[in-house]
């Protein structure tokens, strides 16, 4: 449910962009780019967005130390203090995608509260908005932000920006082409062997579904399973197998340089994907910080599959891997992964059948 703005701690003058109504939150300009990111007070906030201008851009909220951090192609752009979900609207953590955007939005559930600079990351109401900053969690499941961080935050990122959400804060770091959705060997750069379908599999790939918009993946060891998403909409899934008892390290990977091609057409140089890889702390091997390629190399999908998926990949792409399942029957903790179906429809994403 959408968050109810409960404090008014550091509403010092109204925003000049948005209703005389609307309170404003939060510092009016950054911090010094030297202060320490751990000294920021509540309601301070530190910008250093105008120093990169192009790249993805991607964003961590650690709900324990109640700070969120900006990166731009991995580089950090900005920090602020946050306020999340108090106990009994805690704030889901995982992977997400901004679905939506909007600048004057007001609640539809508490009596039209503001939530300026909205952005949502489910249908189901939780969003990056600014609001009230009391120095710890008291809002109902959303992320406050100082008022003019999220002006700024709003004006760079597009729909279909990554955010994780964490009980700790995590960097990204660069990343080869993740072997699992490459169409040749991880070591060597040899063709994948095609391997035949067992009866069971399950392989679908719809992409006139949606036509175009972010591309966000998820990719299940315990459901055995890839699914894809454009534009909050599925238009493909796999089965897929993993050798070994090692659980696979929980993290997300965002796009930020290719796909390019060799002659072949369909067969995109490996070497062209850059990916930042972002860790999803509290959960399931949150200790991992590389990508192992003796991991990678047990991950085995069709080639197919593989190929028609990185057709479609541009920087911005998202792609989680979960050692969890995506299915609420099966036991485990649960883990967000893209809440992303539109209001319409009444089952979110990670309910659906395999």
């Amino acid at each position: 449910m959408f968050c109810l703005v409960l404090s008014v701690m550091g509403v010092a003058l109204w925003a000049p962009a948005l209703a005389d109504s609307v309170p404003f939150w939060g510092a009016k300009d950054s911090v010094p780019i030297d202060t320490p990111i751990n000294q920021l007070k509540k309601g301070e906030f530190l910008w250093m967005g105008e120093a990169f201008s192009t790249g993805p851009v991607a964003m961590v909220v650690s709900i324990t130390e109640q700070r969120a951090y900006v990166y731009r192609n991995g580089i950090l752009i900005g920090a602020t203090t946050v306020s999340t979900g108090r106990p009994g609207h805690q704030t889901p953590t995982g992977v997400f995608t901004v679905l939506q955007k909007q600048k004057e939005h007001r609640s539809t559930i508490y009596d039209g509260a503001p939530m300026p600079y909205m952005e949502r990351l489910t249908w189901g109401g939780v969003a990056l908005h600014a609001g009230g900053l009391p120095g710890y969690p008291e809002s109902h499941g959303c992320i406050h932000l100082p008022s003019e961080f999220a002006r700024r935050l709003f004006e760079i990122s597009p729909n279909g920006m990554t955010v994780v959400i964490g009980t700790e804060q995590t960097a990204p770091e660069q990343v080869a082409h993740p072997g699992y959705l490459a169409p040749v060997k991880f070591v060597g750069g040899q063709p994948v062997e095609r391997e035949p379908l067992a009866p069971t599999e399950d392989e679908r790939w719809q992409p006139e579904l949606s036509p175009s918009g972010p591309v966000s993946i998820v990719l299940s060891r315990g459901s055995q399973r890839i699914v894809v998403y454009r534009n909050g909409t599925e238009i493909g899934r796999a089965r897929l197998a993993v050798t070994g008892d090692a659980p696979l390290v929980n993290h997300a990977l965002v796009l930020t340089e290719g796909p390019s091609t060799v002659p072949d057409p369909y067969v995109p140089d490996p070497t062209k994907f850059r990916w930042l890889r972002i860790g999803v702390p509290g959960h399931l091997g949150e200790q991992g910080t590389q990508v192992d390629p003796n991991a990678v190399a047990r991950i085995k999908l069709p080639a197919d599959f593989v190929a028609r998926l990185n057709g479609i990949l541009t920087p911005g792409a998202t792609l989680f891997v979960t050692n969890e399942s995506l299915y609420p029957q099966t036991t485990g903790p649960t883990v967000q992964v893209v809440d992303a179906d539109p209001p319409a429809k009444s089952k979110p994403v990670h309910n659906r059948e395999s």
